[in-house]
Formats: C-alpha cells, structure tokens, sequence
C-alpha cells in the first residue's frame, strides 16, 4: 500500500527477490497477510498480474481467489489462469457460511471449474473464516467432484485431521501446512510444504528447522521451533494488529509494505519501538531474512 491507501506495485519485485533470496519457493498472493478481504476484485487482479510478471524464474505464484460472491471468486480464478499463475486459492464464503460439507465442495467446485488447467487448493482457516470441517471429509467428497483439486492449505491446530488428509487416497493430496508455530509437528506427520506469513521475514530460520528436522536433530528442530514461537508471541502481543506488526518487520527489513488498509489500525510508533526492541533481545536480527 502506499501512504494514501492505495496500491504500490512497485513494490513487488523487490518483494518477490527478497523472498528468491531466502529460499522461499513461492509466493501466496492475496491471502490473509496480503489483506485480501479488504481488496477490490480490480485491485487483487492487478496485484497478482503483478507478482506473476516480477517473479525470479521458477518462483510458484499461488494467487488466492476466494470471496463471498461465487461470480467474483470465479472471475479472480480465470484472471488467475489467464495471467499463468501456477495455482489457485479459495477460503469459504464468510458471511452466508456452507451449512454443509457438501455445501462447501459445490462452492469450491464452482471457483475450480473457472481456472480448469490450474490446480485448485481449498484454503481451510476457521479462525478466519468461521467454517470448521474435517477436511478429511472435504477430500473424500471433493475428490470425485472437482476434477483439478490439488490439495489444501491447512491453518488449523487439528493435527488428527492434518494427519488423516495426509494419507488420504494414498497420500494424493498436496497438504500445506500453515501454522507457523508448530510446523515440527507437522514435519512428524509427514508434511512437505508449508505456506506462512511469518516465512515472509524469517524464511531462513525455518528453512533450518526442516534442515534439522530431515537431519534427525530434534533438539535442535525443538530450538528453532521455539524461536519461531518466541517471534510470534512478541508479534502477537506487541499492542498492534497482527498484520500491522508484520508489515512494520518487514520494513525493518528493507521491504516497504506499507500501512494496512482499515479497519485495521496502524502501528503506533510506541508500538514499533516496543516490537523491534523485544525482537532484538530474542537475537531475531540475526536468524531473519535478509
């Protein structure tokens, strides 16, 4: 965003190479952190169009497309596989919630069939969202119905379920993991990716996790996860909106996101200080991207 409130897609490349840098694999568009829901239609097409067209060579942009109205969803889907995005991205409708699993497969199904050549996630976040399945339920309905799923992006505590979608049909489906604070127990599970916002900024640290992890150092995985889960509380409990605080970091960093769009408030510069200053003492500067 830039001061006005507006877009700053010049942003973008350096974004996208700062991210290239630290072994981020791809990019997820327009999701949580990116503040989609308070972002015109016209707004996240150009937003994605952008990130398709700066992206390092073989960076994955995944462009999320979910919205309350099917016929917006369906159009950011196409706009999506027009612009050749590698994937596409849909969290449940919001307001008038599915009452049903099936309800929810027939509105994925609905967003898929518009981007037919491209793989389909269904973004699964309750605390956002307010839709709570068992997505082991999801897959098994949704596998007959929508021909490109692909898998889902899981940001949920539910690590039963996580574990059950894992092994579904074989283990099929691609399951990214996107709870930042216990991606080890994930890793235990079995997954193979994962999608966060905090690897926006410290991409480096959890690249050492997995490191540690596929090593069978787990004293080491269980140290580095607890640093993650020490930035995270800091992040969470510095007086600012989650996504303020992020976007505050990541100008620490280099990288000029600018204010987050109201309702969500600003950081204060009280608030700022407190977040760099506790971030310094957990020796955060030294495990961050760079």
């Amino acid at each position: 965003m830039n001061a006005e409130g507006g877009l700053n897609l010049d942003v973008v490349e350096h974004y996208a190479k700062f991210l290239h840098r630290n072994g981020v694999q791809g990019a997820f568009v327009c999701g949580t952190s990116g503040e989609s829901m308070s972002l015109s239609v016209a707004e996240r097409m150009a937003i994605a169009k952008r990130w398709v067209e700066d992206a390092p060579s073989g960076m994955r942009i995944i462009v999320h497309v979910g919205h309350n109205a099917l016929p917006d969803s369906r159009e950011l889907a196409a706009h999506a596989q027009e612009i050749g995005a590698w994937a596409v991205v849909a969290i449940a409708p919001s307001f008038f919630k599915p009452a049903t699993v099936a309800d929810l497969v027939n509105f994925c199904a609905g967003v898929a069939a518009a981007a037919p050549s491209l793989p389909f996630y269904y973004y699964h976040m309750p605390a956002m969202s307010g839709v709570n399945f068992a997505m082991i339920d999801f897959l098994e309905l949704a596998a007959s119905k929508i021909p490109n799923l692909a898998g889902i992006k899981f940001t949920h505590e539910n690590l039963m379920d996580f574990a059950s979608c894992l092994n579904a049909e074989g283990g099929r489906f691609n399951m990214l993991f996107g709870r930042d604070e216990i991606l080890l127990a994930a890793l235990v599970f079995g997954a193979r990716g994962a999608v966060g916002s905090t690897y926006n900024y410290a991409a480096p640290l959890y690249r050492n996790l997995i490191k540690a992890f596929e090593d069978n150092d787990l004293p080491k995985a269980r140290l580095l996860q607890q640093k993650a889960i020490a930035m995270i509380s800091i992040k969470a409990h510095c007086g600012a909106h989650f996504i303020s605080a992020s976007k505050a970091v990541m100008q620490m960093l280099g990288v000029e996101c600018g204010p987050s769009r109201v309702p969500i408030a600003q950081i204060s510069a009280e608030q700022r200080r407190k977040l760099q200053s506790a971030l310094t003492k957990i020796g955060f500067f030294d495990f961050c991207a760079k």
